[in-house]
């Protein structure tokens, strides 16, 4: 007697035992064939579950904690990172901007302004330059701007008071910006209404033809330089999703329509993938179609994830798109643009979901963006 009769036979007894028999017996079928019914059920049973198992096997999880910094060979990568974080700063607490190895290694304050608060930190694609905003000021007299200066903190450069969210065009030629939705000072991320595009050669400002945009933020200009996507929060008729839409025309697209919810998107270097945070404990991966009519999203899948008394934010991918670099933290942070996130460091992760922690004292670390090229320590 084979296994699976054996497995069959012990089924059977407990259907007997049980009220199973007696209710297949009122459909009319013999003690035989009821058999023959459920033998066969359990054969497709074992059989799917054969099937299954080595996919399940093969299929890795994410890891909810950071691996061991010896799981990633960082060390290879020859690219930087430049990052926003809140220390003292010649004896005052206040936000600056630090360069760093993608080991973590080597950090070096690009910005050292005391009196100022420098965030939200984009690098240009050629890796010479970094945007950035600014808040000057005190209580109602406090601002927000837009700046730009070279990758070694020299040349500062403003762009725009009352102004947040800044990010490149592919050529590096010119800075995308939101307009502060009120003249009075917010911390909210999505307090924006008009987007910008900045000139760096001729200083001109040039207003977006889609005038309805309103309460987007984080904001990325596609390589291809024909899309932007961005996040949007109670504003154009949406509740909360992730949009794209036309660089120079007035069409919207709704990615949920593609399954892509949360915020903060970003592409790849080459314009073919998308990663954006689902969910405060996970980050997601995709292929995105930008060739198209209208924006496609296939092949979504999980790539970091961690447990629910943490965070997971501001994920960017690096420019070989081998890896991610993202904000990870404990839940009560602040993930808005000047929003307090003590014990907030550092991540960077492989597309396999191994991730390790890059920076360890957790003085508020968020923001992470790559530097597209190797540059040289200040």
């Amino acid at each position: 007697m084979t296994a699976l009769e054996n497995c069959c036979g012990r089924f059977m007894r407990r259907c007997r035992e049980g009220n199973m028999a007696k209710r297949l017996y009122i459909t009319g079928l013999s003690r035989t064939g009821i058999g023959f019914l459920l033998c066969s059920l359990l054969t497709l049973i074992v059989v799917n579950d054969a099937i299954c198992r080595p996919a399940r096997q093969n299929r890795r999880r994410p890891r909810k904690v950071p691996s061991p910094r010896t799981e990633l060979n960082l060390k290879e990568i020859p690219f930087k990172i430049v990052y926003e974080t809140y220390r003292k700063t010649n004896g005052k607490n206040n936000w600056e901007l630090y360069l760093m190895n993608a080991d973590g290694s080597n950090p070096v304050n690009l910005t050292n302004t005391p009196d100022v608060d420098e965030m939200y930190p984009h690098a240009s694609g050629d890796g010479t330059k970094i945007c950035f905003v600014v808040d000057e000021g005190t209580g109602r007299r406090k601002v927000r701007s837009v700046y730009y200066m070279n990758i070694d903190g020299t040349g500062r450069v403003k762009v725009a008071d009352n102004a947040r969210q800044p990010c490149w065009s592919p050529d590096g030629k010119a800075i995308a910006y939101l307009k502060g939705e009120y003249e009075r000072y917010s911390t909210r991320e999505y307090a924006t209404s008009e987007l910008l595009i900045y000139d760096l050669q001729t200083r001109q400002h040039k207003t977006h033809p889609n005038k309805s945009l309103h309460h987007i933020y984080a904001i990325c200009w596609s390589p291809d330089g024909n899309w932007f996507a961005a996040a949007v929060h109670g504003g154009m008729g949406y509740s909360d999703t992730i949009l794209t839409f036309e660089a120079d025309g007035t069409r919207v697209f709704d990615l949920g329509r593609w399954r892509v919810k949360g915020c903060r998107p970003d592409f790849n270097l080459d314009g073919t993938k998308m990663v954006w945070g689902e969910t405060d404990w996970n980050l997601c991966v995709a292929n995105i179609d930008l060739m198209s009519s209208s924006p496609r999203v296939t092949n979504i899948r999980e790539v970091v994830t961690c447990l629910r008394r943490s965070k997971v934010y501001h994920v960017d991918f690096s420019p070989d798109g081998r890896y991610i670099a993202f904000s990870y933290g404990p839940f009560k942070g602040g993930q808005q643009v000047g929003g307090k996130a003590k014990g907030w460091n550092i991540c960077v992760s492989d597309m396999t979901g191994k991730w390790v922690q890059i920076t360890r004292d957790g003085n508020h670390n968020k923001e992470p963006d790559w530097v597209p090229i190797a540059t040289p320590s200040r």
